[in-house]
């Protein structure tokens, strides 16, 4: 079978100037630009280390959220403040959901995929 005008596995097809691999001539897209690592640590000792472009330091932002528990992170350790700094509490994923199911809905679901998991064979009763 002929493949006609759809190329050989592995090609691409109309490539524009600047998209292809980094050996391409015209290729300029994905430079490697300077990057640096920051450590940040929250009240707790949770350390986050960040990926950034080189700036100015006064660029880099010198508080991040923590991604472990929420609490502000700073770029110094020791230093971070126990508390949120603006007035926005943090919220888990679980959070989010209690806001938009009541504990009803959330047995009628829980309810429902045990049910589902029970006719696939996959949960014993």
């Amino acid at each position: 079978m002929v493949h006609g005008s759809q190329g050989f596995r592995g090609t691409r097809a109309g490539v524009t100037a600047g998209t292809g691999p980094k050996n391409e001539s015209d290729s300029t897209v994905g430079e490697n630009l300077p990057r640096i690592r920051v450590p940040y640590w929250c009240a707790n000792g949770h350390e986050t280390r960040l990926v950034f472009l080189k700036l100015p330091d006064d660029q880099i932002p010198a508080n991040w959220d923590c991604p472990k528990c929420g609490l502000v992170a700073a770029r110094e350790p020791g230093i971070a403040p126990c508390e949120r700094q603006d007035d926005e509490v943090f919220k888990s994923h679980l959070d989010y959901v209690k806001e938009r199911r009541s504990s009803q809905d959330a047995e009628r679901v829980l309810a429902g995929a045990l049910k589902r998991l029970r006719s696939r064979g996959i949960l014993a009763d």
